[in-house]
Protein backbone atom coordinates (compact mmCIF):
# COMPACT_ATOMS: atom_id res chain seq x y z
CA UNK A 1 0.00 0.00 0.00
CA UNK A 2 2.75 2.22 1.03
CA UNK A 3 4.23 1.51 -2.59
CA UNK A 4 1.21 2.57 -4.12
CA UNK A 5 1.00 5.70 -2.45
CA UNK A 6 4.20 6.87 -3.14
CA UNK A 7 3.84 6.10 -6.85
CA UNK A 8 0.61 7.89 -7.26
CA UNK A 9 2.18 10.88 -5.27
CA UNK A 10 5.37 10.74 -7.57
CA UNK A 11 2.95 10.78 -10.71
CA UNK A 12 0.69 13.65 -9.45
CA UNK A 13 4.35 15.72 -8.90
CA UNK A 14 5.51 14.64 -12.45
CA UNK A 15 1.46 16.01 -13.61
CA UNK A 16 2.46 19.32 -11.59
CA UNK A 17 5.84 19.75 -13.19
CA UNK A 18 4.81 19.32 -16.74
CA UNK A 19 1.59 21.56 -16.43
CA UNK A 20 3.26 23.98 -14.43
CA UNK A 21 5.92 24.52 -16.82
CA UNK A 22 3.25 25.11 -19.72
CA UNK A 23 1.84 27.51 -17.97
CA UNK A 24 4.94 28.93 -16.73
CA UNK A 25 6.52 29.03 -20.30
CA UNK A 26 3.64 30.35 -21.57
CA UNK A 27 3.23 33.33 -19.26
CA UNK A 28 6.84 33.92 -19.10
CA UNK A 29 7.17 34.25 -23.34
CA UNK A 30 3.66 36.56 -22.66
CA UNK A 31 5.36 38.89 -19.93
CA UNK A 32 8.03 39.32 -22.26
CA UNK A 33 6.03 39.83 -25.36
CA UNK A 34 4.29 42.55 -23.77
CA UNK A 35 7.58 44.24 -22.89
CA UNK A 36 8.55 44.88 -26.85
CA UNK A 37 10.48 42.07 -26.82
CA UNK A 38 10.36 40.46 -30.69
CA UNK A 39 8.69 36.61 -30.34
CA UNK A 40 11.77 35.23 -31.97
CA UNK A 41 14.72 36.73 -29.45
CA UNK A 42 11.77 35.03 -26.60
CA UNK A 43 12.35 32.26 -27.27
CA UNK A 44 15.79 32.36 -28.06
CA UNK A 45 16.20 33.38 -24.34
CA UNK A 46 12.88 33.37 -21.91
CA UNK A 47 11.77 30.11 -23.28
CA UNK A 48 14.87 28.03 -24.02
CA UNK A 49 15.92 28.30 -20.19
CA UNK A 50 11.60 28.51 -18.68
CA UNK A 51 11.90 24.91 -20.51
CA UNK A 52 14.64 23.24 -18.19
CA UNK A 53 13.17 24.32 -15.02
CA UNK A 54 11.73 21.27 -14.08
CA UNK A 55 15.29 19.66 -14.25
CA UNK A 56 16.27 22.45 -12.42
CA UNK A 57 14.16 22.20 -9.76
CA UNK A 58 14.29 19.09 -9.21
CA UNK A 59 18.20 18.47 -8.94
CA UNK A 60 18.25 21.65 -6.70
CA UNK A 61 15.99 20.37 -4.00
CA UNK A 62 17.72 16.90 -4.67
CA UNK A 63 21.06 18.40 -3.84
CA UNK A 64 19.36 20.46 -0.40
CA UNK A 65 17.49 17.86 0.81
CA UNK A 66 20.85 15.61 0.25
CA UNK A 67 19.78 13.25 -2.30
CA UNK A 68 22.80 13.68 -4.64
CA UNK A 69 21.78 10.43 -6.31
CA UNK A 70 19.05 12.27 -7.84
CA UNK A 71 20.46 15.29 -8.81
CA UNK A 72 22.98 13.96 -10.79
CA UNK A 73 21.08 10.85 -12.05
CA UNK A 74 18.26 13.73 -12.56
CA UNK A 75 20.70 16.02 -14.71
CA UNK A 76 22.20 13.34 -17.03
CA UNK A 77 19.59 10.92 -16.65
CA UNK A 78 17.18 13.59 -19.00
CA UNK A 79 19.68 13.85 -21.46
CA UNK A 80 20.40 10.14 -21.86
CA UNK A 81 16.42 10.09 -21.93
CA UNK A 82 15.93 12.37 -24.34
CA UNK A 83 18.82 10.97 -27.14
CA UNK A 84 17.49 7.08 -26.46
CA UNK A 85 14.13 7.60 -26.08
CA UNK A 86 12.65 11.05 -27.36
CA UNK A 87 14.92 11.69 -30.13
CA UNK A 88 14.63 8.09 -31.39
CA UNK A 89 11.15 7.79 -31.34
CA UNK A 90 12.06 11.30 -34.08
CA UNK A 91 14.77 9.76 -35.98
CA UNK A 92 12.33 6.69 -36.69
CA UNK A 93 9.18 8.09 -37.27
CA UNK A 94 10.83 11.19 -39.40
CA UNK A 95 14.17 10.34 -41.20
CA UNK A 96 14.99 12.63 -43.61
CA UNK A 97 17.81 15.52 -45.66
CA UNK A 98 18.61 18.71 -43.05
CA UNK A 99 20.30 21.70 -43.56
CA UNK A 100 23.89 21.13 -41.48
CA UNK A 101 24.12 25.04 -41.44
CA UNK A 102 21.46 24.84 -38.80
CA UNK A 103 22.86 22.07 -36.60
CA UNK A 104 26.20 21.90 -36.44
CA UNK A 105 27.30 24.48 -33.89
CA UNK A 106 24.61 23.64 -31.13
CA UNK A 107 25.52 20.02 -32.32
CA UNK A 108 29.38 20.44 -31.85
CA UNK A 109 28.37 22.58 -28.16
CA UNK A 110 26.06 19.45 -26.94
CA UNK A 111 29.14 16.83 -27.75
CA UNK A 112 31.29 19.47 -26.38
CA UNK A 113 29.38 20.20 -23.24
CA UNK A 114 28.83 16.45 -22.31
CA UNK A 115 32.84 15.86 -22.52
CA UNK A 116 33.42 18.46 -20.23
CA UNK A 117 31.21 17.52 -17.95
CA UNK A 118 32.52 14.12 -17.94
CA UNK A 119 36.90 15.69 -17.61
CA UNK A 120 35.39 18.33 -15.01
CA UNK A 121 33.52 15.65 -12.80
CA UNK A 122 36.29 13.09 -13.60
CA UNK A 123 39.30 15.57 -12.82
CA UNK A 124 37.64 16.63 -9.58
CA UNK A 125 39.00 16.08 -5.99
CA UNK A 126 38.07 12.60 -4.35
CA UNK A 127 36.24 13.10 -1.23
CA UNK A 128 37.18 10.41 1.97
CA UNK A 129 34.44 8.13 0.40
CA UNK A 130 36.86 7.71 -2.95
CA UNK A 131 34.31 9.51 -5.07
CA UNK A 132 35.08 12.50 -7.48
CA UNK A 133 33.22 16.37 -6.40
CA UNK A 134 32.31 18.86 -9.57
CA UNK A 135 33.31 22.08 -7.47
CA UNK A 136 31.85 25.31 -7.96
CA UNK A 137 34.95 26.50 -10.08
CA UNK A 138 35.05 23.06 -12.49
CA UNK A 139 31.16 24.03 -12.66
CA UNK A 140 31.40 27.70 -13.73
CA UNK A 141 34.07 25.89 -16.68
CA UNK A 142 30.64 24.29 -17.91
CA UNK A 143 28.80 27.10 -17.47
CA UNK A 144 30.59 28.82 -19.53
CA UNK A 145 29.05 26.77 -22.73
CA UNK A 146 25.53 27.68 -21.02
CA UNK A 147 26.21 31.27 -21.76
CA UNK A 148 28.02 30.45 -25.28
CA UNK A 149 24.86 28.96 -26.20
CA UNK A 150 22.31 31.50 -24.93
CA UNK A 151 24.37 34.01 -26.69
CA UNK A 152 24.32 32.36 -30.35
CA UNK A 153 21.01 32.01 -29.73
CA UNK A 154 20.59 35.75 -29.10
CA UNK A 155 23.08 36.63 -31.78
CA UNK A 156 20.64 34.38 -34.69
CA UNK A 157 17.20 35.81 -33.24
CA UNK A 158 18.69 39.10 -33.61
CA UNK A 159 20.16 37.68 -37.04
CA UNK A 160 17.18 36.89 -38.32
CA UNK A 161 14.92 39.59 -36.71
CA UNK A 162 17.49 42.15 -38.98
CA UNK A 163 17.20 40.11 -41.94
CA UNK A 164 13.16 38.58 -41.98
CA UNK A 165 13.81 37.51 -45.66
CA UNK A 166 16.19 34.73 -43.71
CA UNK A 167 14.22 34.26 -40.70
CA UNK A 168 12.54 31.03 -42.12
CA UNK A 169 15.44 29.21 -42.53
CA UNK A 170 17.42 31.06 -39.65
CA UNK A 171 14.32 30.49 -37.28
CA UNK A 172 14.67 27.25 -37.30
CA UNK A 173 18.10 27.10 -35.20
CA UNK A 174 16.12 29.24 -32.42
CA UNK A 175 13.57 26.72 -32.27
CA UNK A 176 15.38 24.33 -30.49
CA UNK A 177 15.00 25.37 -27.51
CA UNK A 178 11.37 26.20 -27.96
CA UNK A 179 8.47 23.76 -27.02
CA UNK A 180 5.53 23.65 -28.62
CA UNK A 181 3.48 25.96 -27.14
CA UNK A 182 5.64 29.02 -27.52
CA UNK A 183 5.88 28.56 -31.08
CA UNK A 184 2.01 28.48 -31.67
CA UNK A 185 2.02 31.63 -29.18
CA UNK A 186 5.20 33.23 -31.93
CA UNK A 187 2.61 32.11 -34.90
CA UNK A 188 -0.11 33.93 -33.71
CA UNK A 189 1.48 36.89 -32.69
CA UNK A 190 2.79 37.68 -36.04
CA UNK A 191 -1.04 38.18 -36.85
CA UNK A 192 -2.73 39.98 -34.17
CA UNK A 193 -0.90 42.41 -31.36
CA UNK A 194 -0.49 40.74 -27.97
CA UNK A 195 -3.81 41.21 -25.65
CA UNK A 196 -2.97 43.48 -22.58
CA UNK A 197 -6.59 43.73 -21.45
CA UNK A 198 -6.88 43.58 -17.90
CA UNK A 199 -8.59 39.90 -17.77
CA UNK A 200 -5.22 38.89 -19.80
CA UNK A 201 -2.75 40.09 -17.33
CA UNK A 202 -4.27 38.64 -14.43
CA UNK A 203 -4.30 35.33 -16.27
CA UNK A 204 -1.31 35.30 -16.87
CA UNK A 205 0.16 36.38 -13.80
CA UNK A 206 -1.85 33.51 -12.21
CA UNK A 207 -0.13 31.43 -14.69
CA UNK A 208 2.98 32.80 -14.04
CA UNK A 209 2.47 32.15 -10.38
CA UNK A 210 0.50 29.01 -10.57
CA UNK A 211 3.25 26.91 -13.71
CA UNK A 212 5.68 28.28 -10.86
CA UNK A 213 4.05 26.83 -7.79
CA UNK A 214 3.55 23.81 -9.73
CA UNK A 215 6.95 23.28 -10.87
CA UNK A 216 8.44 23.58 -7.07
CA UNK A 217 5.94 21.69 -5.89
CA UNK A 218 5.37 19.14 -8.33
CA UNK A 219 9.92 18.76 -7.46
CA UNK A 220 9.58 18.04 -3.80
CA UNK A 221 7.02 15.28 -4.48
CA UNK A 222 9.06 13.92 -7.45
CA UNK A 223 12.35 14.27 -5.40
CA UNK A 224 10.59 13.01 -1.34
CA UNK A 225 8.67 9.78 -3.41
CA UNK A 226 10.90 9.29 -5.34
CA UNK A 227 13.31 8.76 -2.36
CA UNK A 228 10.56 6.89 -0.13
CA UNK A 229 9.86 4.37 -3.35
CA UNK A 230 13.96 3.43 -3.88
CA UNK A 231 13.58 2.66 -0.33
CA UNK A 232 10.83 0.76 -0.13
CA UNK A 233 11.18 -1.53 -3.45
CA UNK A 234 14.43 -1.89 -2.41
CA UNK A 235 16.59 -0.01 -5.01
CA UNK A 236 18.80 2.69 -5.27
CA UNK A 237 18.30 6.16 -5.44
CA UNK A 238 20.13 6.46 -8.46
CA UNK A 239 17.80 3.70 -10.71
CA UNK A 240 14.45 5.81 -9.65
CA UNK A 241 16.65 9.35 -10.61
CA UNK A 242 17.49 8.06 -14.07
CA UNK A 243 14.04 6.29 -15.04
CA UNK A 244 11.31 7.46 -13.40
CA UNK A 245 12.91 10.80 -12.06
CA UNK A 246 14.65 11.31 -15.43
CA UNK A 247 11.89 10.40 -17.98
CA UNK A 248 9.06 12.53 -15.80
CA UNK A 249 10.90 15.96 -16.02
CA UNK A 250 11.68 14.83 -19.45
CA UNK A 251 7.96 15.19 -20.49
CA UNK A 252 7.50 18.52 -21.93
CA UNK A 253 10.51 17.21 -25.02
CA UNK A 254 8.42 14.02 -25.60
CA UNK A 255 4.94 16.30 -26.05
CA UNK A 256 7.15 18.55 -28.03
CA UNK A 257 8.19 15.38 -30.30
CA UNK A 258 5.08 13.69 -30.73
CA UNK A 259 3.65 17.19 -31.89
CA UNK A 260 6.34 17.70 -34.19
CA UNK A 261 5.79 13.83 -35.62
CA UNK A 262 1.85 14.87 -36.04
CA UNK A 263 2.52 18.09 -37.87
CA UNK A 264 5.71 17.00 -39.48
CA UNK A 265 7.89 19.23 -38.22
CA UNK A 266 11.45 17.19 -37.52
CA UNK A 267 13.77 19.89 -37.19
CA UNK A 268 11.37 21.36 -34.31
CA UNK A 269 11.69 17.96 -32.71
CA UNK A 270 15.15 17.49 -33.06
CA UNK A 271 16.49 21.07 -32.52
CA UNK A 272 14.04 20.95 -29.43
CA UNK A 273 15.77 17.67 -27.88
CA UNK A 274 19.42 19.07 -28.52
CA UNK A 275 18.57 22.26 -27.38
CA UNK A 276 17.32 21.15 -24.49
CA UNK A 277 19.90 19.06 -23.53
CA UNK A 278 22.77 21.62 -23.53
CA UNK A 279 20.99 23.43 -21.19
CA UNK A 280 20.59 20.31 -18.87
CA UNK A 281 24.45 19.78 -19.36
CA UNK A 282 25.71 23.01 -18.77
CA UNK A 283 23.71 24.51 -16.48
CA UNK A 284 21.75 22.26 -13.83
CA UNK A 285 25.25 20.43 -12.28
CA UNK A 286 27.30 23.64 -11.93
CA UNK A 287 24.01 25.55 -10.37
CA UNK A 288 23.64 22.25 -8.28
CA UNK A 289 27.26 22.20 -7.37
CA UNK A 290 27.01 26.03 -5.76
CA UNK A 291 23.87 24.95 -4.00
CA UNK A 292 25.63 22.20 -2.58
CA UNK A 293 27.88 24.93 -0.67
CA UNK A 294 30.86 24.11 -2.44
CA UNK A 295 31.44 20.63 -4.20
CA UNK A 296 28.44 18.49 -5.45
CA UNK A 297 29.57 14.30 -5.20
CA UNK A 298 29.21 12.62 -8.38
CA UNK A 299 28.16 9.17 -7.66
CA UNK A 300 30.47 6.66 -9.16
CA UNK A 301 27.64 5.39 -11.68
CA UNK A 302 26.88 8.46 -12.82
CA UNK A 303 30.94 9.01 -13.41
CA UNK A 304 31.35 4.85 -15.12
CA UNK A 305 27.93 4.74 -16.58
CA UNK A 306 25.70 7.78 -17.29
CA UNK A 307 27.87 10.24 -18.62
CA UNK A 308 30.24 7.66 -20.68
CA UNK A 309 26.65 6.44 -22.40
CA UNK A 310 25.31 10.21 -22.52
CA UNK A 311 28.47 10.95 -24.78
CA UNK A 312 27.86 7.90 -26.50
CA UNK A 313 24.44 8.75 -27.61
CA UNK A 314 25.59 12.11 -28.66
CA UNK A 315 28.22 10.92 -31.32
CA UNK A 316 25.51 8.48 -32.52
CA UNK A 317 22.42 11.13 -32.96
CA UNK A 318 24.69 13.88 -34.22
CA UNK A 319 28.05 12.52 -35.95
CA UNK A 320 26.48 10.68 -38.94
CA UNK A 321 23.82 13.11 -39.25
CA UNK A 322 26.81 16.22 -39.85
CA UNK A 323 28.50 13.54 -42.35
CA UNK A 324 25.98 12.63 -44.60
CA UNK A 325 23.44 15.85 -44.15
CA UNK A 326 20.70 13.75 -42.92
CA UNK A 327 19.01 12.23 -39.97
CA UNK A 328 18.69 8.18 -40.66
CA UNK A 329 16.22 6.08 -39.48
CA UNK A 330 18.57 3.14 -37.93
CA UNK A 331 19.89 6.18 -35.84
CA UNK A 332 17.20 5.95 -34.07
CA UNK A 333 17.41 2.44 -33.93
CA UNK A 334 20.79 2.24 -32.98
CA UNK A 335 19.73 4.84 -29.82
CA UNK A 336 16.68 2.70 -28.45
CA UNK A 337 19.08 -0.22 -29.01
CA UNK A 338 22.04 1.73 -26.56
CA UNK A 339 19.36 3.46 -24.15
CA UNK A 340 18.06 0.01 -23.54
CA UNK A 341 21.26 -1.32 -22.98
CA UNK A 342 22.34 1.36 -20.28
CA UNK A 343 19.29 0.78 -18.46
CA UNK A 344 20.35 -2.83 -18.01
CA UNK A 345 23.80 -2.36 -16.90
CA UNK A 346 22.55 0.46 -15.03
CA UNK A 347 19.86 -2.17 -12.65
CA UNK A 348 22.93 -4.37 -13.32
CA UNK A 349 25.69 -2.66 -11.77
CA UNK A 350 23.97 -0.50 -9.24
Amino acid sequence: MEIFIAIVLLLVGIALIVKGGDFFVDAASWIAEVSGIPPLLVGATIVSVATTLPELIVSIIATVSGSVEIAVGNAVGSVVANLGLIMAISLICMPGKINRKEYWFKSAVLVVAVLNLFLACFGGAVNESGLHTLSVGLGLVVFELFIVFVAENVITALRAIKHPITAESTGATVEMTANVASEKAEAEEEEKPVAKDKKTVIINILKFLGGAAGIVGGAELLVRYGQQLALLAGVSEGIIAVTLVAIGTSLPELVTTISAIIKKKASISVGNIIGANILDITMILPICAMVSGGALVVPREALLLDLPFCLGLSLIAIVPMLITKKFHRWQGIALIAVYAAYLTLRIILT
